[in-house]
């Protein structure tokens, strides 16, 4: 029997592996396996939300084990960091605790076809103290971290108010694209809630967050017009933003700008750019550019090997009119479903189809005080803008639509239940 084997359970990984398990696993047509190097999966749009407290990541998560079970395929634990082509497996890397114990050692799985839905992380461009000084939100793990961190800054700073009265905390965010304009509406919020559950010394007047934009305008990648909309809505929250401002180096105590200006921050967040993980850079001769993705064909297959797949912000596929697919959960989503359709017709020795990405819109979610976005077209025309609460409901009805795919509509609607049981019983904010 065949191995089909997914490393990645990200939105595309996981939606992928739960598919194909319902099919060639159910019917022991094929062994299907995910890997990943968590326990849990969260939805990544959501690792904001998680950073600033909002969502509270041990409700949301949903773990692979129990999805493997109940979807027919086998979970593995473990980082994939390296590949044998000629032997047609991939190699995990060892597993060790807190203490440096060894848990598990190196292993070796073999697959007939393999599927690279590994995802991306944040390009800090080789900044000067980039990595020693900011926060970055690429998984659960560090939006956990940035939580605690953010709420220890925040006790510490309303000490502070209470003692001299005139302090001011600042917060700076590198990069205006979704995350960054999503996370600085959080953040306005969060010291809201804050001050609401007793820490009150310092008010959400006192709190600067700035946002840091190589570009002329936030959300680059969007329509004019809603970026406008979004700026908007963002000075109303007295959040600053500077355009056409160039991060030439990361300090203790802030960053420092191309014309040598310093911009104050006490917490600093990186948020800017996409790149694949390094080690994909010299993956056994597959072809990569110059961010470490895998450069694919229109069938989605690595360009010279048919047997690996790549999707996701993992990969590369240059479209019909010279853009790139962009990296976004859409794609995934879009590219996973393409690629379960292509493994049926490789299982019965038919001709595969090519992918074409297709716009759906794009929707940023500016916490409780608005939604904005554009649906149903390309992104610099035909599009329709739409705004307020209508853009909300789109909004959460887009990981509504990853939950069916993971799911089932039944299962999803008594989650969608639970969730807004929770919203009344439990804190608005995690406090802990």
């Amino acid at each position: 029997m065949k191995n089909i084997v997914i490393v990645g359970g990200g939105a595309g990984g996981l939606e992928l592996a739960t598919k194909l398990g319902d099919t060639f696993g159910k019917r022991n047509q094929a062994h299907i396996h995910l890997v990943d190097a968590n326990n849990t999966h969260l939805w990544k749009p959501l690792l904001h939300e998680v950073a600033t407290g909002s969502l509270d990541s041990g409700i949301d998560e949903l773990s692979y084990r129990a999805q493997a079970y109940n979807h027919h395929f086998k979970f593995h634990l473990g980082r994939m960091n390296n590949l044998n082509r000629e032997r047609k497996e991939i190699i995990l890397a060892p597993i060790f605790d807190e203490n440096n114990i060894e848990i598990l050692p190196e292993r070796r799985l073999q697959y007939d076809t393999l599927v690279l839905a590994i995802g991306s992380q944040t390009n800090d461009f080789g900044t000067k103290g980039a990595k020693e000084f900011c926060s970055f939100l690429d998984s659960r793990a560090q939006a956990d971290k940035f939580h605690k961190k953010l709420l220890n800054t925040y006790l510490k700073a309303n000490n502070t108010a209470a003692e001299k009265g005139n302090y001011k905390l600042n917060i700076a965010i590198v990069g205006a694209g979704a995350t960054g304009v999503e996370l600085a509406a959080e953040l306005h919020n969060t010291a809201s809630e804050l001050s609401a559950y007793g820490l009150d010394r310092l008010t959400k007047d006192q709190l600067q967050v700035t946002i840091i934009e190589a570009g002329d305008r936030i959300l680059p990648a969007l329509p004019p017009r809603i970026s406008l909309a979004a700026h908007r809505e963002l000075e109303k929250l007295n959040i600053r933003i500077r355009n056409n401002t160039f991060i030439q180096e990361v300090t203790k105590d802030g960053f420092i700008t191309k014309d040598g200006l310093l911009i104050d921050a006490e917490l600093k967040i990186w948020a800017a750019g996409v790149k694949a993980p390094e080690w994909m850079n010299n993956l056994d001769g597959l072809e990569t550019n110059r961010v470490n993705q895998l450069v694919v064909k229109p069938t989605l297959e690595t360009t010279l090997d048919n047997n690996i797949f790549a999707i996701g912000d993992c990969s590369f596929l240059m479209q019909a009119d010279g853009t790139p697919v962009p990296p976004r959960a859409q794609a995934a989503h879009q590219q996973a479903f393409h690629v379960y359709k292509n493994i049926v017709r490789k299982s019965e020795a038919r001709t595969l189809k090519d992918y074409e990405y297709k716009d759906k819109g794009s929707l940023v979610n500016l916490s409780r005080y608005s939604t904005v976005g554009s649906l149903m077209g390309n992104l610099t025309s035909g599009s329709m803008m739409i705004e307020g609460r209508i853009a909300r409901i789109v909004y959460i009805s887009l990981y509504r639509l990853h939950q069916v795919a993971l799911h089932g509509y039944l299962k999803t609607f008594l989650m969608s239940i639970s969730g807004r049981i929770n919203k009344i019983i439990r804190p608005r904010l995690k406090l802990h």
